[in-house]
């Protein structure tokens, strides 16, 4: 049987502790890919059973769906005339990048030690991109009546767009440290890594998820504090379901569970991270028809009380995310190539 496996993917527990140590998971015993696959044994690895497979799929697929759902959109909307409808585009759109930015981060992360890292980085900036389209879309349509015409509301995308900048830094930082953490390297000058890894422990990814969705849940709170009429419709299920959903797929990428109780049974199937990713897309398309409703429901309520975002605004805060998120990306890939890289050949002699 061992002879018949794929070359790229180890199956020996020891044989991958001392090749792939910086690919570990807690957990997570077998199905590891070679950490210096090619790209052709990273894509071809999708049509092959290890620990990330399912991992790729459970966003790859779901990207299509949403693709789908875009562009059924688009050819519905009059997107030069309908002014009302450009949140929801840029919303949709951004619902589109981020699983096919964690279907590729997972595809290509076994390529190098700093591949995977910046694999990462990206992904982060496209979790972040989502919050702000979530935040575009939620401000457009979603704001309960009592907040509409409030400091809150007119601010709330300023603020989105602080968020998505900051917390894809804070989560590229994090990494960085981990990545010196690896290679053993905290040289003076160098302590800011250690902090990173330090502040940021095993739960800070969940954390950073919950920054950069501050959009779906905090204001999923704000449709219970402050219901208007016009915001009690049938969306308001829909919104309630997504704040739960969203708080299971948090806790699924911070305990690590089950696999943690059970290491090796849950490798290739089952594991925290795969949960996590099926509860992230059911929150996706649960949130995006809480939108689609508000959307119709509220039309002739908000086209009368709400002041639409004009695209200046909506295309300056995406252009502003996208320029800082990836200088942000940028300049921590080129951190990574100042680290040494960790020397896993003495513990194989």
């Amino acid at each position: 049987m061992a002879a018949s496996s794929p070359k790229h993917i180890f199956k020996d527990p020891v044989c991958q502790q001392s090749h792939s140590e910086v690919f570990h998971e807690q957990g997570i015993l077998f199905g590891y890919r070679h950490p210096q696959s090619s790209a052709t044994a990273c894509v071809l690895s999708l049509f092959q059973m290890t620990n990330e497979t399912l991992n790729i799929w459970t966003h790859l697929l779901p990207f299509w769906f949403f693709a789908w759902r875009f562009v059924t959109v688009l050819y519905v909307t009059d997107i030069q005339n309908d002014s009302y409808s450009w949140p929801l585009l840029v919303y949709m759109g951004t619902s589109c990048v981020y699983p096919l930015a964690s279907s590729c981060a997972h595809t290509f992360s076994s390529m190098s030690r700093n591949a995977r890292h910046i694999c990462y980085f990206l992904d982060y900036g496209a979790v972040n991109l989502f919050g702000l389209g979530s935040a575009i879309a939620y401000s457009a349509y979603t704001f309960p009546d009592a907040l509409v015409h409030t400091t809150f509301h007119d601010y709330y995308v300023t603020l989105a767009v602080l968020n998505t900048i900051i917390s894809t830094g804070l989560s590229c930082y994090s990494r960085l440290g981990l990545a010196a953490g690896e290679a053993g390297s905290f040289a003076p000058g160098e302590e800011l890594y250690q902090a990173g890894r330090n502040i940021f422990s095993s739960r800070r990814k969940s954390m950073l998820w919950g920054m950069a969705l501050p959009s779906q849940s905090r204001l999923s709170f704000c449709l219970f504090l402050f219901p208007g009429e016009s915001a009690q419709n049938e969306a308001t299920l829909y919104h309630q379901k997504h704040t739960a959903i969203t708080l299971l797929a948090s806790f699924f990428y911070s305990a690590h569970l089950p696999e943690r109780l059970a290491p090796g049974r849950f490798d290739y199937i089952g594991h925290s991270h795969q949960l996590f990713h099926v509860c992230v897309i059911l929150a996706t398309h649960v949130q995006m028809e809480a939108i689609l409703l508000d959307k119709t429901l509220r039309q002739e309520w908000l086209l009368v009380n709400s002041r639409p975002l004009s695209f200046p605004q909506i295309a300056g805060a995406i252009l502003l995310c996208l320029v800082f998120s990836l200088g942000n990306i940028i300049y921590f890939s080129a951190a990574l190539y100042r680290i040494p890289e960790p020397e896993l050949h003495k513990k194989e002699t």
